[in-house]
């Protein structure tokens, strides 16, 4: 996750800032080939890093006596490394279709980068192709670490609701929340950028979005996943004493 989060932030942040610094809103045509491919590498290995981590949240609470078992080292790796490999696969597949498009008059790209969406359609070609990869094998690779997450979530809250002691349910709950809450704000921008129906589409709110998504979620992470730190606790509250004294 702090890899995903930092190479999201490396990927948009520093052009943008180079353009609204400079006014140098150029980009070369393999530099923009090139953030397709990463957006989509690290967009497709964090919905399996995720699921990953739901199902580790699931042994964890399902079944902890056999958690060094389930997720051992080695499971750990092959997980991780199966995410990105999926991830880099589809970012070859885009990247190269991409590639494939030619644009004839215009090449100004309405986004805050290179964004699949707006240089489909700058394209003079025929993009039915590409359109049919987003709506399906893409759709169908973001199914099941949707899937994964989903069950490991409903196990998870059937095995908090059984338990009888208050004061468990409440500790137990803890340990996923962090977790809980980086799928959600995930889920929820991913969604609002690319499952809009066409009628409500609007460039303005996919730049909204493409800022949350590549700029403020990285940013909130690491906060979301310290809060149960008592340290970091103790210095949110001396802040907002300050703020509200």
């Amino acid at each position: 996750m702090s890899v995903l989060d930092m190479s999201f932030t490396s990927m948009v942040l520093p052009k943008l800032l180079d353009i609204f610094l400079t006014g140098n809103n150029v980009i070369s045509y393999h530099g923009c080939i090139a953030q397709v491919f990463f957006f989509v590498v690290l967009m497709v290995s964090e919905y399996f890093i995720l699921a990953s981590m739901a199902y580790d949240r699931y042994v964890a609470i399902c079944h902890p006596l056999r958690y060094s078992y389930f997720m051992s080292l080695q499971v750990c790796f092959w997980m991780t490394l199966a995410s990105w490999s999926i991830g880099v696969l589809e970012g070859i597949m885009y990247a190269s279709l991409i590639s494939s498009c030619t644009f004839c008059e215009s090449n100004e790209i309405d986004h805050l980068f290179c964004d699949i969406k707006p240089i489909i359609k700058l394209s003079c070609s025929d993009t039915r192709t590409i359109e049919t990869v987003i709506l399906g094998p893409s759709a169908i690779i973001g199914f099941f670490p949707s899937l994964m997450t989903l069950v490991s979530y409903i196990y998870i809250i059937s095995t908090i609701l059984k338990m009888n002691s208050k004061e468990g349910r409440h500790k137990t709950f803890s340990t996923c929340s962090s977790h809980l809450t980086v799928i959600l704000l995930f889920y929820g921008t991913v969604l609002g950028m690319y499952m809009r129906p066409k009628s409500s589409y609007s460039m303005d709110q996919d730049k909204v979005f493409a800022i949350l998504y590549a700029g403020v979620i990285p940013m909130l992470n690491p906060l979301i996943y310290s809060l149960k730190n008592q340290e970091v606790k103790k210095a949110l509250c001396r802040i907002k004493k300050q703020l509200f004294c």
